[in-house]
């Protein structure tokens, strides 16, 4: 009996002592410092963005068709009918939610590069305004962070100004994804919608547009600064029908995000490149950037280089309900050349050196 409970009283012994190294062991470990939290919460921040933009049309397009042969095949009869009753929604304001953009995962997006949005000249809340917002990217970061999050103060900046982005249509056709984009206060860049934007919801409204859009992103890369812009003509049209002033903006950075495969013009990959984009209506882009678990690695996720937006002077445009060619070439003119001007003038704030040239084509 003695023996037995020695025995026990040994283990005991081991057990504790056991527990009390482990919990040493534990407590020897370093608690994740306030900037290592902070880094994984930029990184999700970016990842859930990325994966949305990419996947969430997609995914949630084959779920409902998969959910047709199920016994739940009522849910995608009724958001079916609801998208038919909902369809000109995106093209008649949409359905804008001021709590998504406070979203607090934006703030944590925005530090990941960083974003920072710079204002050169007020912005009166008398008039309407059409931002041409350059380059584009690959995916437009600059854009989304400034003008559809609040993350960067363009609210503030721009006091009684509401800003807007318009992407393609053919988003707001794929289900869920459409909700998600007009709750954000996106809207398709159409006629329709960005006329909507700018005669019916009286002034101080801002429309920014990707003006070089999936063209632009084919000769996206590091350290080339190339807008398609030259034919380009449509936004200073509907700017002068509507009286809207004209504002340039440039998102310094935006083409290092990413690491893409340009081919050259005349090549048959480039020529299928431009075949799917005047069917589809955006180009398919081969590219990377870092990945998930480190900087060093390939993924999809952009890397974090800064971007800054400078949002330039407005130029004032006459309401013209039909204007001439002539009229139209005339104030293009005068927006390149105001681009340029802000080009030039913040170049080498911003990460450019003297001899950096922006080609328009």
């Amino acid at each position: 009996m003695k023996t037995i409970i020695a025995a026990c009283s040994q283990n005991l012994s081991g057990s504790r002592a056991s527990i009390q190294t482990a919990l040493r062991t534990l407590l020897a470990i370093p608690w994740p410092s306030q900037r290592d939290v902070g880094s994984v919460l930029q990184l999700l921040a970016v990842l859930q963005w990325v994966l949305s933009f990419l996947l969430l049309g997609i995914v949630s397009l084959v779920l409902l068709i998969y959910l047709l042969f199920t016994s739940l095949w009522l849910i995608p009869v009724l958001y079916l009918a609801w998208i038919i009753f909902d369809w000109d929604t995106p093209e008649k304001g949409g359905r804008r939610l001021p709590c998504l953009r406070r979203w607090t995962v934006w703030k944590h997006f925005r530090d990941y590069f960083p974003v920072k949005l710079v204002k050169t000249h007020d912005l009166s809340p008398s008039h309407n305004y059409i931002i041409g917002s350059h380059p584009h990217g690959i995916l437009c970061v600059g854009a989304f962070c400034n003008f559809i999050t609040g993350s960067t103060g363009f609210e503030e900046l721009f006091p009684g100004i509401r800003s807007s982005l318009t992407t393609l249509a053919g988003n707001f056709r794929l289900p869920v994804f459409r909700e998600y984009l007009m709750s954000g206060g996106l809207f398709p860049v159409t006629r329709r919608a960005i006329g909507y934007l700018l005669s019916q919801k009286g002034t101080g409204n801002a429309v920014a547009i990707v003006i070089g859009g999936a063209a632009e992103s084919l000769s996206c890369r590091p350290g080339v600064t190339t807008l398609i812009l030259k034919n380009r003509k449509g936004f200073v049209r509907m700017a002068l029908r509507h009286g809207a002033f004209l504002v340039p903006s440039f998102s310094f950075g935006e083409n290092d995000l990413f690491r893409q495969v340009v081919f050259e013009e005349g090549s048959w990959m480039r020529s299928i490149q431009r075949r799917f984009q005047k069917m589809m209506g955006f180009a398919p882009c081969l590219f990377y950037g870092r990945g998930l678990t480190s900087c060093r690695s390939r993924g999809f996720l952009p890397y974090a280089r800064p971007i800054t937006t400078v949002v330039g002077e407005p130029l004032a445009v006459p309401k013209v309900e039909n204007p001439s060619r002539e009229l139209v070439d005339r104030y293009h003119e005068l927006y390149i050349r105001a681009l340029l001007k802000l080009f030039n003038e913040n170049k080498t704030k911003y990460g450019l050196s003297e001899s950096d040239e922006l080609h328009i084509l």
